[in-house]
């Protein structure tokens, strides 16, 4: 059990967590822009 968790452990000490976190963000702030362009077409360009 040790040994499995040790490897458990040194698997997550091994991810970047702040490139993940900055490729989510990223991936947010493109995504934002044709999620406006679509909720503007379904209420006629009004917001």
């Amino acid at each position: 059990m040790a040994l499995q968790l040790a490897g458990l452990t040194s698997f997550f000490s091994g991810i970047d967590f702040v490139l993940i976190f900055q490729l989510v963000s990223l991936a947010l702030v493109v995504l934002a822009g044709p999620a406006v362009v679509v909720v503007l077409a379904l209420r006629g360009g009004d917001m």
